[in-house]
């Protein structure tokens, strides 16, 4: 088994968001997903896909068919490993939310053996708090840091109950 060292940069965000993970090199982009949902976190409700040169993969839709954009391949299908060898690229974008268009670098640090007892995928670094979902793309977060910063700003109330703990899904939560 081969391992890939990713950085996971979330884009047009200030303060910057990053991770670095390492995953089998032969993990299904679905399951990549998966993983980048958790260390981020995202709580996995909107559509994702991955982007690199002219292709997409995702979950595709059998209505799609606009002239000139690449069909989404199944994500489900396809490697890390695939992805590189048949977009040939080492850095592509990860984007989650089609509603916020969280677009995320992803690029591939290295590849190594897997370290001997290690669990994989594994998180290996993160910095940076991630935006809360669906609070209205870069744009909109930029916005929710200013409201929450200043207690005196028009919308800053609105904003603290719109964060409570309460706002977090039930499937995130520990049963009653």
């Amino acid at each position: 088994m081969t391992i890939a060292r990713l950085k996971i940069t979330l884009d047009h965000v200030e303060p910057a968001v990053v991770r670095r993970i390492e995953v089998p090199l032969d993990i299904k982009l679905s399951d990549l997903h998966l993983v980048i949902q958790v260390v981020m976190p995202w709580w996995n409700y909107h559509l994702y896909e991955f982007r690199a040169h002219n292709h997409r993969w995702g979950l595709p839709s059998p209505d799609f068919n606009w002239p000139g954009v690449p069909r989404v391949l199944p994500a489900k299908d396809t490697s890390l490993a695939g992805l590189m060898a048949t977009a040939g690229a080492k850095t592509f974008t990860y984007v989650y939310d089609f509603g916020d268009d969280w677009e995320h670098k992803v690029k591939i640090e290295k590849t190594c053996e897997p370290v001997p007892g290690a669990a994989y995928p594994r998180l290996i670094e993160a910095s940076g708090r991630c935006p809360p979902e669906d609070v209205g793309g870069p744009w909109g977060y930029a916005e929710y840091l200013e409201a929450m910063s200043d207690p005196n700003h028009e919308h800053h109330a609105g904003m603290v109950e719109w964060a409570a703990p309460t706002s977090i899904p039930m499937s995130l939560t520990s049963p009653a």
